[in-house]
């Protein structure tokens, strides 16, 4: 029992010292030092603004999904996206090859492989992590696939 007391008091000793010593004044410093984001393409409706395009945070960029709203097929409409996901890119000051990681979403899980033979090659020689996944009840807005990214700059 008497050792828990004096682990008790040792850890409230060091507490008070740290709080003299200005440690907590460092941490507030540095979480006060977060680089401010940047939002592009603000997505609105009736209520305001719903989403950003993408959003850029120091050397990261996040980039929302993008679809292909027409009629076409499995591979028509991965090209579309790819082009889409590129052109935000870009904006940023990023570009393909910066992709750290992708996320797909097919409409239907047999697409898989038409998808895969317009994806392959688009990232450089060395592609980004992925994940792909087929969505109950299929991709917003009838496309047959969706992307998002995280890019670096």
């Amino acid at each position: 029992m008497k050792k828990m007391e004096r682990r008790n008091t040792i850890k409230k000793l060091l507490a008070t010292v740290a709080g003299f010593a200005g440690i907590g004044a460092v941490a507030n410093a540095e979480a006060d030092s977060t680089p401010e984001k940047e939002v592009f393409n603000v997505v609105q409706d009736q209520d305001g603004p719903l989403f950003s395009g993408s959003t850029k945070l120091g050397n990261m960029i996040f980039v929302a999904g993008k679809g292909a709203h027409f009629d076409g097929d499995i591979k028509a409409h991965t090209d579309h996206v790819l082009k889409e996901l590129e052109k935000e890119l870009v904006k940023a000051g990023s570009s393909m090859e910066k992709v750290l990681k992708v996320n797909v979403y097919l409409h239907d899980l047999n697409d898989y492989k038409g998808m895969n033979e317009v994806y392959r090659g688009r990232f450089g020689k060395k592609p980004p992590v992925r994940t792909t996944v087929a969505t109950y009840g299929g991709v917003p807005g009838d496309s047959l696939v969706e992307m998002d990214c995280i890019a670096y700059i």
